[in-house]
């Protein structure tokens, strides 16, 4: 068993026990299940998925740092929402204005078009959770 610990700057979100999580890291999604080797890495927007005695719940995360040490997961990120909390037609206003900035700066740098990018992963990430 892991304990999961998510947390936002203004709540705890989830401090429960589960079997295994899956976080979108920015090389890829990492699955962690117990006595998983020590971790640090970066989050990037996207959905973050744990499993407990067979039912599986889902975030969308906005980015952030987890950590893994001694079946301890820690996640913190400015934001995490189940499908119940997305606002569909928010995030879909998001997904267009990032749509519509990273089309204004496409002959930019990849640094400079980072923080656009990450908006428009997120605002994805939030209507593919609430299945729209």
């Amino acid at each position: 068993m892991l304990k999961l610990e998510i947390v936002t700057p203004e709540k705890r979100v989830v401090d429960e026990t589960v079997d295994s999580v899956t976080v979108p890291t920015l090389s890829g999604e990492a699955g962690i299940l117990p006595n998983h080797a020590p971790l640090i890495s970066a989050l990037k927007p996207g959905i973050l998925s744990f499993t407990n005695k067979g039912a599986t719940e889902r975030l969308a995360v906005a980015g952030g740092f987890v950590e893994v040490n001694s079946d301890k997961v820690s996640v913190l990120t400015d934001v995490a929402e189940n499908a119940a909390e997305i606002n569909i037609e928010a995030a879909r206003a998001e997904r267009e204005e990032a749509e519509k900035a990273l089309a204004a700066v496409a002959t930019a740098s990849v640094d400079e078009t980072s923080e656009v990018r990450d908006r428009l992963e997120f605002a994805n990430a939030r209507l593919q959770l609430a299945g729209r």
